[in-house]
């Protein structure tokens, strides 16, 4: 019996790359216009300063995702004023995303209809909480909600084990009667399935699966759109309801 299925966030619930775009975009309006600094020395200076936090921190941080940090990391390279620029940039970047973004299409769908199912909708992904609170309410998804794990609050980023078992913990459910959606192959659905729940793959554009893994493995379920993930938790129920009929 399928209890709850939990979403990531960014480039599943909505398309992270077109927004991330955008927002760079208006950074570098900003940068040319407040700070003086062509676009090409901004985008080179934060692919730097980026990799400077990542190296510090380690890959297994939230901390590493917040725009606050890499904004002040940078500003403080060029020897430029914190105040009012660190505030400024974060909200130029963050609003611009949510300004061009909107739910995958059929995500608001499907999660009606597995609400009608009776099943929980959870939350598992990597991230700062309030920025993604902040995406839930603008994208539609916020009232299907019941629980939501970040990496912030689990101490460690997907596919960790302590922030997959953090997510079927919240579930209040063993980990088959889970399912995990999401589009990284070995964060969502691979992470997921490590821990026994319910892989989901979901890859719009058809991407190849990472050279090292098996096609045969067949350890998780790949879809294309959100029209398809109801039917296939049916059929998890539908297996669930035979097997504990054949053990009956």
């Amino acid at each position: 019996m399928i209890k709850e299925v939990i979403f990531d966030i960014d480039n599943t619930l909505y398309s992270y790359d077109k927004g991330h775009g955008e927002g760079l975009k208006a950074l570098c309006s900003y940068a040319r216009e407040q700070l003086g600094v062509d676009s090409e020395e901004f985008l080179e200076m934060v692919k730097r300063t980026n990799q400077e936090i990542t190296d510090r921190l380690g890959k297994d941080n939230a901390s590493i995702h917040s725009r606050s940090i890499r904004f002040q990391n940078l500003l403080e390279k060029w020897e430029k004023p914190l105040f009012p620029h660190v505030q400024a940039m974060y909200h130029v970047y963050w609003d611009t995303l949510l300004k061009v973004s909107g739910p995958e299409p059929g995500a608001i769908a499907c999660m009606e209809e597995l609400k009608s199912m009776g099943i929980r909708i959870g939350i598992g992904t990597d991230m700062t909480a309030m920025m993604q609170y902040e995406k839930l309410s603008a994208f539609g998804f916020a009232p299907y909600i019941s629980h939501i794990v970040t990496s912030q609050e689990a101490g460690v980023e997907k596919p960790h084990p302590v922030f997959m078992e953090l997510c079927i913990k919240k579930a209040e459910a063993r980990p088959e009667e889970c399912v995990f959606v999401g589009d990284n192959f070995k964060k969502d659905a691979q992470g997921a399935s490590a821990c026994g729940m319910h892989g989901v793959w979901y890859n719009p554009k058809g991407k190849e699966l990472p050279g090292e893994i098996k096609q045969s493995d067949g350890k998780y379920k790949e879809i294309r759109h959100f029209d398809e993930l109801a039917p296939y938790v049916r059929t998890l129920q539908h297996r669930s309801h035979i097997n504990q009929r054949n053990e009956a």
